[in-house]
């Protein structure tokens, strides 16, 4: 892909679905309530329009108290929340997925992307919650559904539990270090879109000598280097940060572009599961 072609507004058509997803979205894993907002209020300043939040990150609420302050339009702004944990059958499960949607977009309102958080619940709870986020799909409450941190036979047994299939997404951890290639393989083969989190590693190889010295050969920062090589790996990265200038760099990817050696130096830091910070997906 060339720089030309890449831009903050790229999006990416979803299977079996009329909508798209923005290509670069911003994650809110722990960003405590009152920064929260004032940290997704600078996202879409600077051109996000993806926001990733989860019912674990405790702040569902301040991500809708930003859509609602903020001067863009709700249906410009894709929103994604997961579930965490199976009520005791569909329809309690499906009243904490409502719960969410409500606490971001209102009574009346409607997330783009739902998906589950893990499937470490076991195979009963796995089934709930994607049935139960079928029910909301059908219902308009969620435009669209998905998986996090599943593994090929996780999404495999989707086939055998719902109605929808593929998952629009697998939202997993990928970055240079842990580039889990055989679940990439198999949702690109699915026409599952990959969403990777901790696209950033946590800050915590800035100075790597091989990302360093990609850094200095086109003068931008690690960040950028590894959200661009994110996006040019044709996935969605998802970097989070409270640090205004930081959300606004992290974006600011779209002036260079990574040539096949810088690519080839990249994906060759792979260290498998051993590079997880999260953890890996088991397929």
């Amino acid at each position: 892909m060339s720089a030309k072609k890449l831009s903050i507004n790229s999006n990416f058509p979803i299977a079996g679905s009329k909508y798209t997803i923005p290509q670069i979205g911003f994650g809110v894993f722990l960003s405590p309530p009152e920064k929260c907002v004032s940290s997704c209020l600078k996202a879409l300043e600077a051109g996000y329009r993806h926001i990733d939040t989860a019912q674990y990150y405790e702040n569902e609420s301040s991500v809708g108290s930003a859509l609602k302050e903020s001067k863009v339009p709700r249906e410009e702004v894709y929103i994604t929340t997961k579930i965490l944990s199976a009520g005791n059958d569909v329809d309690s499960t499906y009243t904490k997925v409502v719960e969410s949607v409500e606490k971001l977009a209102g009574t009346n309102g409607y997330v783009d992307l739902f998906l589950i958080h893990t499937p470490n619940g076991g195979p009963e709870a796995r089934r709930l919650m994607w049935q139960a986020l079928e029910k909301a799909k059908q219902e308009g409450k969620v435009h669209d559904i998905g998986v996090s941190n599943y593994g090929i036979q996780h999404m495999e047994e989707i086939k055998s539990i719902g109605k929808v299939w593929p998952p629009a997404i697998n939202q997993i951890e990928l970055h240079p270090w842990c580039q889990q290639r055989e679940c990439v393989e198999y949702c690109k083969k699915n026409n599952i879109i990959v969403e990777a989190y901790c696209p950033l590693v946590r800050n915590e190889k800035p100075n790597d000598t091989t990302l360093v010295s990609i850094c200095e050969k086109h003068n931008v920062g690690p960040n950028q280097v590894l959200v661009r090589w994110s996006l040019q790996k044709g996935f969605v990265p998802l970097p989070k940060s409270d640090t205004p200038s930081r959300i606004v760099s992290n974006a600011d990817v779209y002036s260079f572009e990574l040539d096949k050696d810088d690519m080839a130096k990249l994906d060759g830091l792979d260290q498998g599961k051993d590079g997880a910070i999260v953890e890996a997906v088991k397929n």
